[in-house]
């Protein structure tokens, strides 16, 4: 089913992106800070309500079925962000990045996440255009994924990002302290870089890798640019304030890794089981559809969605609350009988 929307509706939809975001970059670099818990809640709400009125706009001006593709795509996205936010939080300790500069690189490194998505959008369009088979290579590549994701710590990236720190501090004059977030500095007469392009650099590389994770996902549930767009967009919106929201909490939802790898394998045998069904590789079937792989709706994919983080959330939050309680336990004397 082809997406038919008023012109004049993407062409709006794309200014008022573009002029959110503008807005959101001047109040990163100008008034730099560290958000309070209820500044964050606000920011994170409007934009919340801001996707979901968006997606009222494509059920009234399009039809169920993309607004339906919208919602999936945004709240896949959504929890991938929040799995690129636990290394953000990595990042920012592991370089030890004063807390009121935060947000201001925070802000550079959504910007690069946005221009990297937008350049693999405009190219996996263009290759799904040319080649449907690709869809077998973007399924198996989200399986491994979703296996990595499982079954990979965290700190292992941190550690490849070590490597990445040494190899750059022994050719690239780096001064040890920061400067607010000034990207060059000079002691003694002499121009060196400040820690801020280290922690740039390992921004960009991990929007990189998620980018490439990303798209192949979201082109799972829809194949309009449009809507793989605006998701990508509307998912990385609030994400700053999301970080300074819930801090060390996303290191506490461990469960949160397995809801987004179940989410990432069950899109990844969705796209395996499309490919099937539009199959064109002479050497599978024939080179014909193969008639009894299901294509599974978008209204499925997106309560699949919802239950895994649900599950994935409420499980972490329930072992929180037993290890506090047996912390508690522990601390307690014992009972005089």
């Amino acid at each position: 089913m082809t997406l038919a929307l008023p012109f004049a509706f993407e062409i709006g939809t794309y200014i008022v992106l573009l002029l959110i975001l503008t807005a959101d970059v001047v109040i990163a670099f100008k008034r730099p800070h560290v958000p309070s818990t209820r500044e964050s809640a606000l920011w994170i709400g409007f934009y919340v309500l801001l996707a979901l009125i968006f997606a009222g706009l494509m059920l009234v001006l399009g039809d169920a079925e993309h607004a339906g593709q919208f919602v999936a795509g945004w709240l896949t996205e959504y929890s991938l962000s929040i799995d690129n936010l636990f290394v953000f939080l990595l990042i920012m300790a592991q370089f030890k990045v004063p807390r009121k500069y935060q947000q201001e690189l925070l802000m550079v490194g959504i910007i690069i996440a946005l221009v990297l998505r937008g350049l693999f959008i405009v190219i996996g369009a263009a290759v799904i255009e040319q080649w449907s088979w690709i869809f077998y290579i973007f399924g198996a590549f989200l399986l491994y994924t979703a296996a990595n994701q499982a079954f990979t710590n965290h700190d292992d990236e941190a550690q490849t990002e070590n490597r990445l720190i040494r190899f750059l501090r022994k050719r690239i004059a780096i001064t040890d302290d920061f400067e607010g977030a000034k990207l060059r500095t000079t002691v003694d007469g002499r121009r060196f870089f400040t820690p801020v392009l280290i922690v740039l650099i390992a921004l960009g590389t991990t929007d990189l890798v998620f980018a490439l994770d990303s798209i192949p996902a979201i082109f799972g549930i829809t194949q309009s640019p449009f809507i793989v767009f605006t998701a990508n967009v509307f998912a990385l919106m609030g994400l700053r304030q999301l970080y300074f929201l819930l801090g060390d909490l996303v290191e506490k939802l461990v469960y949160l890794k397995y809801g987004i790898a179940f989410i990432l394998a069950f899109i990844g045998v969705k796209l395996v089981l499309h490919a099937m069904h539009e199959n064109e590789l002479p050497f599978i079937n024939g080179g014909h559809g193969i008639d009894w792989a299901p294509e599974i709706p978008t209204f499925v994919s997106l309560g699949v969605i919802v239950a895994s983080m649900a599950v994935a959330v409420i499980a972490s939050v329930v072992k929180l609350r037993m290890d506090a309680r047996d912390r508690a336990d522990i601390g307690k004397p014992p009972r005089v009988r």
